[in-house]
């Protein structure tokens, strides 16, 4: 299968949108608290578009995995406890989902590994993300891409382990 990592355009809302609620119900199947307050909202999703955030891989039937990938930093991150590795500009992954129909063959790997090319591209120092404490597969892959747990970070009053890897 042959993927395409692009921008998302407006007219990929609605199926970023089932991707994102797939991911939901995994996850409150799964018992974990991570995206069950409501947030992502697809007003979150239509607001990365607008601002040039939201990216998608796309594999034969279409929209397969999205995430937004942002250059801007991430305010949270500017209060971890704990240390980053670097302080280099860095690129930021939130809100990835994989559509139900291809989990399990490596997508959102591959997808962060898209983001990491994309990073080097645009010359960033570093990548950083957070997930929630129990997501235990995006921990799994980021631990496989090389990322080092730095610490925590905090949203509100959701903390979050923050993790980076130099590009």
């Amino acid at each position: 299968m042959d993927f395409i990592f692009r921008k998302a355009k407006q007219t990929d809302t609605e199926r970023i949108w089932q991707i994102i609620l797939q991911a939901k119900a995994q996850m409150r199947r799964m018992n974990s608290h991570q995206w069950q307050d409501g947030y992502p909202a697809i007003e979150n999703i239509a607001n990365d578009i607008a601002n040039g955030y939201g990216y998608v891989l796309c594999g034969d039937s279409g929209v397969i995995a999205y995430g937004a990938v942002i250059f801007d930093g991430e305010p949270a991150y500017n209060d971890i406890q704990g240390k980053w590795l670097t302080g280099l500009s860095y690129v930021v992954v939130h809100r990835l989902a994989v559509a139900d129909e291809v989990k399990n063959r490596g997508i959102a790997t591959l997808f962060m590994q898209k983001v990491g090319e994309l990073g080097k591209q645009k010359e960033i120092g570093s990548f950083r993300v957070d997930t929630n404490f129990d997501n235990l597969f995006m921990q799994k892959i980021l631990s496989a891409l090389g990322f080092t747990y730095c610490g925590e970070i905090f949203y509100d009053k959701n903390q979050r382990r923050a993790y980076e890897k130099i590009l």
